[in-house]
């Protein structure tokens, strides 16, 4: 009986690492989420149990109490469970409790990390977490708590100079930016990026002030990132100098 938690990274199935194909390969049964890229399915055996256990906002397929026994009930049938979860399992993926879960029912665990949507999606949109002048450090912060609301942790991190990473908070997005504007950060920078790494990928650029007005305009939505900082300008600057490579190159 062995449970292996691997993260898939953030959609790009070219994202996951060789380690967490090599464990696809593996697997007798590979439980997913709903952000998994289905791509990443081939690589398991051709006799591998494939289980749906997706979760999005309003649409559950399966609740986190259901899916804990279930990885206990096919480890103890099958023998080797995969765990596939978006991004990385240990970053707001609930992978620990999956995990604790099933040590206590003697299943052996094992983790295999996955390149979080945090800093991935931000990077792969030219947008850096840190960088000398603008940004020390970053936050990530959810903007869905087991209460419904979004974590009081986010009050603190706008009245720093950190570049703040919020993942899950679309539906919140005007009561985040409230937040923002009261720390006086109005005119701050704001990114947001859906489905980020994929070909189907939109980014809207704003700041504090704008971002909700251009989030309606341009139609974006979940799944989707939220940076707020200095950095998320640099989406701008870094789309210029590609512009003006492309016409010096022309």
């Amino acid at each position: 009986m062995k449970l292996t938690l691997v993260g898939a990274g953030p959609g790009d199935p070219d994202l996951i690492t060789v380690k967490g194909i090599k464990a696809l390969q593996q697997a007798d049964v590979v439980m997913y989420d709903a952000l998994v890229h289905p791509d990443l399915l081939e690589h398991c055996r051709p006799d591998a149990l494939k289980v749906y256990v997706g979760k999005r906002l309003g649409a559950y397929s399966c609740v986190q109490e259901e899916i804990n026994p279930l990885i206990v009930h096919y480890a103890k049938n099958y023998g080797h469970v995969v765990r596939l979860k978006g991004g990385d399992s240990f970053v707001f993926g609930r992978g620990y409790e999956e995990l604790e879960y099933a040590r206590q029912h003697g299943v052996e665990i094992n983790v295999i990390p996955g390149l979080s949507s945090s800093y991935a999606v931000p990077a792969l949109a030219g947008i850096p977490m840190t960088t000398r002048g603008l940004s020390e450090s970053f936050w990530v912060v959810t903007g869905t708590t087991k209460n419904g609301q979004f974590s009081q942790d986010l009050r603190f991190a706008a009245r720093s100079t950190a570049t703040v990473v919020v993942l899950m908070g679309m539906h919140k997005l005007a009561e985040i930016m409230d937040v923002f504007e009261a720390c006086g950060k109005a005119d701050t920078p704001v990114a947001i990026i859906q489905n980020g790494s994929l070909p189907e990928e939109k980014v809207a650029v704003g700041q504090v002030s704008t971002i909700v007005d251009i989030v309606a305009q341009t139609n974006i939505g979940n799944p989707a990132i939220i940076v707020v900082g200095e950095v998320a300008a640099l989406r701008n600057e870094s789309l210029v100098d590609l512009q003006e490579m492309i016409s010096i190159q022309r």
